[in-house]
């Protein structure tokens, strides 16, 4: 248990508020990154999880690589991730969660007071204060931290008989959910997955799950496109293969439904050949670069082009996939490392040759 000791307040009326001190993974600046003590704060309406395993983000390789994610510029230390899960040490005494009990943590926070949250559009809301970002000032910290402090809203139980590092994939595969959703009905429909990736395989078992009954994953990596057969995909294509290639755009596009997870530019203009007409392309990954994209050649196919971005309940409806079997995350990862070594684990995360998801084990 970490050193908590009560603050002083100056009078009764004043929200009580204890400190606590541990260490967490601190991203400082560029190749900056370490295992250090922090302090921080909870009042009696925060819930106080000790957190046993995350897996690491592309913007927590990001921040790590280049002090940012996008347009997110680190100004002050943060804690990185947002991918994680533990075990509930604190909670509110008007609280339906328990000391003791599992939860994998939602790291979105959204305002439910603007107008795309009134909406039901949460995972659009301008102020979003989402964990391991470094969006606003000063940051929102993450979770790669002995201990955090997080909403009880945020906060699903899950049957501790889960491998945590089996329910730390909950927060990417909300992500894989919500474009499946994005997709509209998938029984009986081909579909075809670009980026091979952790989403992309979170997306091909999303997919299956979903009715899907043709699967088909798209990568350079001969290692991903294996991951991909383990995590559902019925068949695989390098996109570098001519003759594939020209089997699945035959007759104005093959596929019902593509899903662009790479976000290369040359991947995602290709998607446009690869979709029949009247189909449905979704956008997931998040490319630097811009697009050249055929609009022709779209609007005579009379295409659906929709981008998917992050989650809104569908992190509810992870845990349970989880958390029943529905889908099973393990082949997906590649290596585990105590918080101590948080720079040897993002090293080896960049390296996608060898890596698909790395974890942070704190248990």
């Amino acid at each position: 248990m970490p050193l908590i000791r009560k603050l002083p307040t100056n009078n009764e009326v004043n929200i009580k508020m204890e400190k606590i001190t541990c260490n967490a993974c601190l991203v400082h600046m560029e190749k900056d990154v370490r295992f250090e003590s922090r302090e921080f704060e909870h009042g009696e309406h925060d819930v106080v999880v000790k957190v046993s395993c995350g897996g690491i983000c592309g913007s927590d390789i990001h921040y790590y690589q280049h002090g940012q994610a996008g347009m997110s510029v680190l100004k002050h230390p943060m804690v990185i991730g947002h991918e994680f899960v533990g075990v509930i040490s604190k909670a509110p005494a008007d609280s339906k969660l328990r000391i003791g009990q599992t939860v994998a943590v939602n790291p979105s926070s959204p305002c439910n007071q603007c107008e795309m949250c009134l909406s039901g559009h949460q995972n659009l809301c301008s102020s979003m204060r989402f964990m391991g970002s470094a969006q606003f000032t000063p940051h929102v910290n993450g979770g790669f931290s002995e201990y955090v402090v997080v909403k009880p809203e945020q906060c699903i139980p899950y049957d501790m008989r889960v491998p945590a590092n089996v329910m730390s994939f909950s927060e990417p595969l909300a992500v894989a959910i919500h474009a499946i959703k994005k997709a509209g009905q998938l029984t009986g429909k081909r579909v075809l997955v670009i980026g091979a990736g952790p989403i992309g395989c979170l997306i091909l078992a999303a997919a299956h799950s979903a009715g899907a009954t043709e699967l088909v994953a798209s990568d350079l990596s001969p290692r991903c496109l294996e991951l991909a057969r383990q995590m559902g995909a019925t068949a695989v294509m390098d996109p570098r293969d001519e003759e594939q290639v020209a089997f699945y755009q035959q007759n104005k596009g093959y596929f019902d439904v593509v899903f662009e997870a790479s976000g290369a530019p040359i991947a995602v203009a290709s998607t446009v050949d690869f979709t029949r007409p009247a189909g449905t392309i979704v956008q997931v990954g998040m490319g630097a670069s811009p697009v050249s994209w055929p609009v022709s050649p779209m609007l005579v196919k009379e295409l659906k082009w929709v981008g998917s971005f992050r989650f809104i309940d569908e992190f509810i409806t992870a845990v349970h996939w989880l958390e029943d079997g529905r889908v099973d995350p393990r082949p997906l990862i590649s290596a585990e490392f105590p918080p101590q070594r948080i720079e040897d684990a993002l090293i080896t995360a960049t390296d996608k040759n060898l890596s698909a998801k790395v974890l942070i084990r704190f248990d």
